[in-house]
């Protein structure tokens, strides 16, 4: 089974947004694995984009939390396909023990809705680049 390595380490810095201050890893696939994920020092994350209306049902801050974090910075990253990403990301909250029907909306709203973000990041790459 796939495994994060290490706790997560950070602060609360602005409305719903969280600074990283020890790197992470999370192991893909199984554990150890050829394929290691480092969330690193510095990166700012919301944990779970989920839509306030949402919350009472699925906070963004929970047992899946980290796994949010994770799929933020693949996101962010971009070595990744976003399908790749929403995958892992999956794979992080069964990962996690969130609830299977957690696990499915989340998974199936990063799938329906995930272009957004993932469409904003790869403009800012674009921006970044010129």
């Amino acid at each position: 089974m796939s495994n994060f390595t290490t706790t997560f380490k950070g602060e609360l810095i602005g409305k719903n947004l969280w600074k990283v201050f020890e790197p992470f890893e999370y192991h893909v696939g199984s554990y150890p694995s050829n394929e290691v994920i480092t969330v690193p020092v510095g990166y700012i994350t919301d944990f779970a984009s989920v839509p306030r209306v949402f919350w009472p049902l699925i906070s963004p801050i929970d047992n899946h939390a980290k796994a949010g974090a994770l799929h933020d910075f693949l996101y962010t990253e971009g070595k990744h396909t976003r399908k790749e990403c929403d995958k892992i990301f999956k794979e992080a909250l069964i990962v996690l023990e969130t609830k299977p029907w957690k696990v499915w909306c989340m998974y199936k709203f990063c799938r329906w809705f995930g272009w957004w973000k993932w469409y904003k990041e790869r403009q800012l790459e674009k921006e970044e680049q010129q």
